[in-house]
């Protein structure tokens, strides 16, 4: 049996395998996106090791990159986009 924990993602609850990196429980989102760029565009992750910085969203208040963090349970993560409903 898997175990789950429960997140928000831009104020959305999302339910997400123990031991999901933040990136991955995005990836689980419509869109897929962590950011928006200077110029407004959309942006996900990319590299998944930390490099490129394209992940990063606030997470309980702090700005941290989405590929390098674990979700914990309760765990708040804004990426400043409007939430999508499916």
């Amino acid at each position: 049996m898997t175990s789950t924990v429960n997140i928000h993602i831009d104020g959305q609850a999302l339910a997400v395998p123990a031991g999901s990196s933040v990136a991955a429980a995005l990836a689980r989102t419509p869109g897929g996106c962590a950011r928006r760029s200077v110029s407004g565009e959309a942006r996900a992750p990319f590299c998944g090791m930390g490099i490129c910085h394209e992940c990063r969203v606030t997470i309980d208040g702090r700005r941290q990159l989405a590929c390098q963090t674990v979700c914990q349970d309760g765990m708040r993560i804004d990426t400043g986009i409007p939430a999508q409903h499916p």
